[in-house]
């Protein structure tokens, strides 16, 4: 199956009517034209419960922005994928809330687990609401995987705490010693190595996780223990791409032959790296900073994507509130994605996660 790139003036126009999109939007575009698509990706709403039928309500505001501009995208996406942590602190009052937002959108609509999900009841309310935790599905010749990678250990699972709440509220710290590194798991693996052993290897792969599936910083949880295992099960495919959320910032790598990609949230970014004194001494060497975030405008750094698809490579073209656009695409001459803004054409750099 070949792929054609779209020509600038299809660019400029599908830029135009997202210029206000607090969402992702991934074309997919095709040699014939007819199979083209599109889909959007909202992530990252933390809906928090305060009390009676009160939330926060910077929160609330992200995501039925979002859901309401989604609903007005021309052309018409063919469905939309939410990636995770749609609650706070997993309680009912939270995903309900959540829920009756995403049920305004007029689409099919795929979700992800997030770990603000699942830890209060290990995910058995986020499932009567959307079903299994993981699965896979076919769209006009590509092969879509959701996963649930924000598993850990039984026992720090199980046997640590003495409430349920704590054990979410220990999850829930970004800065948090007591908390632990996510995993897609064993039963996970076994499964992805059976669903993608019925898919040809020139079939393009777009898979959906929370958390990234790489080890990019462990003092934030911005890591999956299993990582490298699942990186193997994709590997033999021509393309595939990883989008994930979690971060609340832009980040991209390309491992082999896959691509990885960030999107932001609706929430709040994170983190604001000069209200941690020890970030310079812990954090990898980052050779393409983000556009930083002001913690005195709660939406910036909050924001969307136009994700093109083609080729089997993403090109996300970020809208940043009170920022300068940018996109991160792949460079088919060194084999890896480079960001426009941040890599001038004479002095290419490593890609961000290139450490």
């Amino acid at each position: 199956m070949t792929h054609s790139c779209l020509t600038r003036r299809d660019f400029m126009k599908g830029a135009a009517a997202l210029g206000a999109l607090p969402v992702s939007m991934v074309e997919l575009t095709f040699a014939d034209a007819r199979e083209n698509f599109t889909f959007a990706y909202i992530s990252d709403a933390h809906i928090q419960y305060i009390s009676g039928n009160k939330f926060v309500r910077n929160w609330d505001r992200g995501l039925i922005r979002a859901v309401a501009e989604t609903n007005l995208l021309n052309p018409k996406p063919d469905f939309v994928v939410f990636g995770g942590d749609l609650a706070q602190l997993g309680m009912k009052e939270e995903l309900d809330h959540g829920a009756e937002m995403l049920s305004k959108l007029d689409y099919k609509t795929y979700c992800v687990m997030g770990e603000h999900d699942y830890y209060l009841d290990l995910g058995k309310y986020w499932s009567k609401l959307y079903g299994p935790h993981y699965y896979s599905w076919d769209h006009k010749g590509v092969h879509f995987v959701t996963l649930n990678s924000i598993l850990t250990y039984d026992d720090w699972t199980h046997e640590r705490w003495p409430t349920a709440m704590q054990r979410m509220i220990e999850m829930a710290g970004l800065d948090n010693p007591n908390g632990s590194p996510f995993m897609v798991g064993e039963e996970q693996r076994k499964w992805l190595a059976k669903d993608l052993a019925k898919v040809s290897k020139d079939t393009p792969i777009v898979l959906f996780s929370h958390s990234p599936i790489q080890k990019i910083y462990k003092g934030w949880n911005f890591w999956t223990e299993d990582a490298e295992e699942v990186q193997a099960l994709l590997q033999p495919f021509t393309t595939a791409t990883v989008v994930y959320g979690h971060v609340h910032q832009i980040q991209y790598n390309q491992i082999g032959n896959l691509s990885f990609n960030a999107v932001m949230a609706t929430a709040w970014p994170w983190p604001y790296p000069q209200s941690y004194a020890q970030a310079e001494s812990f954090l990898p060497k980052l050779t393409v900073p983000m556009n930083r975030a002001d913690p005195f405008f709660e939406r910036d750094a909050t924001g969307w994507q136009l994700i093109d698809v083609h080729s089997g490579r993403v090109a996300l073209h970020y809208k940043l509130y009170n920022n300068a656009d940018r996109t991160v695409a792949f460079n088919p001459a060194t084999g890896r994605p480079e960001d426009r803004t941040y890599q001038a054409a004479e002095n290419r750099i490593s890609p961000q996660l290139h450490y």
